[in-house]
């Protein structure tokens, strides 16, 4: 599993998050309301788990493995939340 809690509540993801991960990592992230997510040894993630960090934005910790992670994906998760969900017009 690529998604694991360390002894001081810290959720890891390490190596290749994939779709299958993404419920469990919304699962532990609910489950322990204010947690830390350290992805420093990401190596990879799935949209699905991008979502998850996207829509219940934890902590983070450190810079993730992955280059196309530091660049695209962790500068949109250190951004305030954007006003709200889009309308739509009838």
């Amino acid at each position: 599993m690529t998604v694991r809690i360390a002894g001081d509540g810290t959720l890891h993801l390490d190596g290749l998050c994939g779709s299958e991960e993404a419920e469990a990592l919304l699962a532990r992230l609910i489950a322990t309301p204010g947690a830390t997510v350290d992805w420093q040894g990401c190596t990879g993630a799935h949209t699905a788990v991008v979502q998850v960090l996207l829509a219940l934005r934890p902590k983070l910790r450190g810079v993730p493995a992955s280059a196309f992670l530091a660049r695209h994906v962790a500068p949109l998760l250190n951004r305030p939340p954007a006003g709200g969900a889009a309308r739509l017009e009838a």
